[in-house]
């Protein structure tokens, strides 16, 4: 029932080089009040030639109702469907010989969260992460355990120091948490931004995206 997952059966728009025949993939996730038709504008400036890309659509273009620091059940069942859209079309990316190592899982703002927390909790070796002003989901005396290892997997992390939705001190929690999973995290702190994405961000995310189609003849 769509009461129990509000996010089933939502489409994606795809852009790029079709699945069948590109070299890596960029799963994008829009933030709150967004929708893909934004997102895919940023996944277009951190990719290039050889690059699939996929950014799913949240139902009434949220992913989850409350703050993403809110006890985490405030937020059900919206935040399971959400993390199960996201493994849905991570799966049909993986369904298309796009190995989890060549893809990239990004998002802004609602959804940097929801991509940072996807990983977290579904930890393999990805071809990067990246986080445009989010952090990992839930309060803060949330059980961060999560198993299994990003296996090296490259982590950006970008925000402002002032971020109004994003504390600061969430985002360096989260790199610890990343850290300890085995990621390889940069995290790129802005003073005085406010929630947006600069050019530097862009700049740092393009070359994370471009090791993974250099090194493939």
């Amino acid at each position: 029932m769509i009461q129990d997952d509000p996010h089933a059966g939502q489409p994606a728009l795809v852009d790029g080089e079709p699945l069948g025949s590109a070299r890596a993939a960029i799963l994008a996730l829009h933030g709150r009040g967004a929708g893909p038709e934004d997102i895919i504008g940023l996944a277009q400036a951190v990719t290039g030639p050889g690059f699939a890309l996929v950014a799913p659509r949240a139902a009434m273009n949220t992913w989850y109702p409350y703050s993403f620091l809110e006890p985490l059940e405030r937020n059900q069942p919206w935040l399971d469907s959400a993390l199960k859209s996201v493994k849905e079309h991570l799966d049909r990316i993986l369904a298309a010989a796009i190995p989890a190592g060549r893809v990239i899982i990004l998002g802004f703002s609602q959804g940097g969260c929801l991509a940072l927390e996807f990983a977290a909790r579904n930890a393999r070796r990805y071809g990067g992460l990246v986080g445009f002003s989010a952090g990992l989901i839930g309060p803060e005396d949330v059980d961060r355990s999560y198993p299994g290892s990003l296996e090296g997997t490259p982590a950006l992390l970008g925000c402002s120091d002032v971020d109004p939705h994003i504390p600061l001190s969430r985002v360096q929690e989260t790199a610890e948490v990343l850290r300890r999973l085995g990621a390889e995290v940069t995290v790129r702190i802005y003073p005085g931004m406010g929630h947006l994405v600069n050019e530097d961000e862009v700049a740092q995310a393009r070359q994370l995206a471009a090791r993974l189609t250099e090194s493939v003849p």
